[in-house]
């Protein structure tokens, strides 16, 4: 397809004058400026993701396969031309911006993200840089433009998703793996940039203030920290107020969405289809979350989350200091999905109610609470305490465990008349009385503010290498708070006043359940808290005859979303290498290895082992699984431990890849061994036999 108007050099010359003029724009900005930028976001809590595009038509289904989505052109492999053949289908004649952004107000969403464009390279908007746009369907309508208006007109944010990643534009590197019809001959990546740039001006100048640039598709080997750097800077040249996440750059750590340390990562961190388990202290982040299996709509998938799950997930990333950007995929008409919006539905009916124990909240101060989570906010002269309970107490005493403030006042969020709960102190908790029937099954929110900043006393942190051990084992029992005394038993009961102190590590030589809890004086200042260490005989070595170094492959070609069974499955290649180290692949996509041998460990003892995969992978030791990383995923590392006898043990490394990075490393580390990559001098496999032929 051809572009609607040539670009001019002129036109290039003063992008280029822009970008060179703004490259240190973010290094530039002070804290202050920043968090006044973040006010808006870390206050709304709860925004709308929006996939939409051409791989609605499809709806997921292509050739007797129904698990596709917004990646379909690539998971079914379809051939650009006929890819592009949906632009003379799409024509959503049902959508209504308006509508949809009063859905979502409705819902409690306070921002919406939408693919300006996706990964197939097709613009919901109308540009003048190509013709695979909206402009070229039937609809011809400005998707973006409308739905922009309709946000500001309903003081929503209005925020654009927009892919580094290409698969239509002709400069765009890499290519698809499987698309040998489509040569690289004269593509320049860099005038791919320019493009990309010359859309981002359009979505930047045309539609008014816009809350975030939310990127995407930057793992690719083409983009870099350096072109991160330069087009994060570009976008706030053209709106300084603008938020941008940061996948910009090229330094996000798999699909935990947090940039590797001491890389530069744009605004806020994007934690995908999981929440962080302690949230990320100091850290702006937003976990994105489908309602069911895919981001963009699938007909055929009908495994949504309940309401319940979706409303616990809002308070617990809350809880934790993060956003929830929760997903709805239209269909090709422009509509959601009837459960979208019963879900929808019913979460803006909670939010009605309990809406304030989400927006401008911060974290909890409590690392554990057994019946749900805790918000909080700094009120005048103390802070209040959004109690988000999940198991209501059926002793009609809510505890509030390891709090020191004196309480204030406590009232349900649902009672208008804010009718006071009376609060009594019970050791180291505060006691709320709470009426016997919960005001909501799935969340109900009591309000408790207390004087002060809060003063809370977390149970001590026992700590062990693992939890296991072979012949002895040093636990340390530690509090982070300065003014208390830990007190432990090491046989599970509660320790009380008269238990020892801990003075250093408790050296275990035998099974054991240490129980630990926080003091001053005689008085218990925490709950309570056990930790089992077992002993146990390590896996015996084996013998194994002419052991040579290296180990054996089996290569495989396939189309897989976890692990098969490579048993049943006939081999494309096989043969020795040095290590596990993915270089036995025959092509970057759509494949699967095997790797067997034997690891040396050096002494008796519990042993650690890491993999880093991208996607899934499996470490097994015998018989043992010992490190589960299966899965479609990004880079994300898994750990597993286990007891060996020094000596050879049976090793087996399996590994696949569908599409995007690929990346497989193995460490290992012990007692006596820091973590490391397994070094190849203690892998080992059998050496064949003249008769093994």
């Amino acid at each position: 397809m051809t572009t609607k108007i040539s670009r001019t050099y002129v036109w290039i010359f003063a992008l280029l004058l822009v970008t060179c003029a703004t490259g240190l724009l973010a290094q530039r900005e002070i804290p202050g400026e920043h968090d006044a930028r973040m006010q808006w976001w870390r206050e709304a809590r709860f925004g709308m993701f929006i996939h939409w595009g051409l791989y609605s038509i499809p709806a997921g289904e292509w050739k007797g396969r129904t698990d596709h989505a917004e990646w379909i052109r690539t998971t079914a492999q379809i051939p650009l031309a006929e890819y592009e053949g949906f632009v003379s289908q799409f024509n959503p004649v049902k959508f209504n911006a308006d509508e949809w952004v009063r859905t979502a107000k409705a819902a409690g969403v306070k921002y919406i993200v939408i693919t300006s464009k996706h990964h197939d390279g097709f613009c919901l908007f109308d540009s003048k840089y190509t013709d695979f746009d909206v402009a070229s369907t039937p609809f011809h309508r400005d998707i973006l433009k409308e739905l922009a208006d309709a946000c500001h007109r309903q003081d929503i944010k209005i925020c654009f998703y927009h892919s580094i990643m290409d698969w239509h534009h002709t400069d765009y590197l890499p290519r698809r793996d499987w698309e040998k019809d489509r040569t690289t001959e004269g593509a320049d990546f860099n005038r791919y940039v320019t493009y990309m740039k010359n859309e981002l001006r359009e979505l930047l100048t045309n539609y008014g203030d816009i809350g975030v640039l939310w990127f995407d598709g930057e793992w690719e080997n083409t983009w870099n920290q350096d072109y991160g750097r330069d087009l994060y800077a570009y976008v706030r040249s053209l709106q300084p107020k603008i938020i941008v996440n940061n996948r910009v750059g090229s330094a996000r750590n798999g699909m935990q969405g947090l940039t590797k340390e001491g890389e530069f990562g744009g605004d806020f961190g994007t934690p995908e289809q999981e929440v962080p388990a302690t949230g990320i202290p100091g850290a702006d982040w937003e976990s994105c979350i489908t309602m069911n299996d895919h981001w963009g709509y699938n007909k055929n998938d009908h495994n949504f989350k309940s309401t319940k799950a979706l409303i616990r997930m809002l308070a617990d990333i809350a809880s934790k200091g993060g956003n929830l950007l929760l997903n709805v995929g239209p269909t090709s008409e422009g509509v959601f999905p009837p459960e979208s919006l019963d879900r929808l539905k019913e979460i803006g009916n909670w939010m009605k109610v309990n809406g304030e124990a989400i927006y401008a909240t911060q974290a909890s101060p409590f690392k554990k609470l057994e019946w749900g989570r805790c918000t909080s906010k700094s009120v005048s002269g103390g802070t209040r305490l959004y109690l988000h309970v999940f198991d209501w107490p059926r002793d009609g005493k809510l505890m509030v465990p390891g709090i020191f403030n004196q309480s204030r006042t406590a009232y349900l969020l649902a009672d208008g008349k804010q009718t006071s709960l009376s609060v009594a102190r019970s050791e180291d908790a505060l006691a709320i009385s709470v009426p016997n029937a919960a005001p909501d099954p799935i969340d109900s929110v009591v309000v408790l503010d207390v004087a002060g900043k809060p003063d809370v006393n977390d149970p001590p942190k026992i700590e062990g290498d693992t939890d296991i051990f072979v012949d002895t084992m040093d636990v340390k029992v530690t509090s982070d708070r300065d003014n208390v005394q830990v007190r432990y038993t090491a046989d599970g009961s509660t320790s009380g006043p008269g238990a020892p102190l801990v003075r250093g590590a408790i050296h275990l030589t035998q099974t054991t359940v240490i129980s630990a809890r926080c003091y001053r004086g005689d008085q218990p200042v925490s709950g309570t808290v056990r930790t089992s260490f077992t002993k146990v005989a390590p896996v015996p070595a084996v013998k194994v005859e002419s052991p040579e170094g290296g180990v054996k492959y089996a290569y495989f070609e396939g189309n897989w979303d976890a692990l098969p069974d490579f048993t049943a499955l006939k081999p494309a290649a096989q043969g020795n290498a040095v290590s596990p180290d993915l270089s036995q692949r025959g092509r970057p996509e759509y494949f699967g290895i095997e790797y067997s041998g034997y690891i040396q460990v050096p002494e008796n003892d519990v042993y650690e082992f890491f993999t880093d995969s991208d996607d899934g992978s499996r470490l097994y030791l015998g018989d043992a699984l010992v490190v589960d990383n299966d899965g479609l995923h990004g880079v994300q590392e898994k750990r597993g431990i286990i007891a060996l006898a020094a000596g050879l043990h049976p090793l087996r490394i399996t590994y696949f890849n569908k599409t995007g990075g690929l990346e497989l490393k193995v460490f290992y580390a012990s007692k006596k061994i820091a973590k490391q990559p397994v070094p190849n001098s203690i892998l080992f496999r059998q050496q064949m036999r003249k008769h093994d032929h």
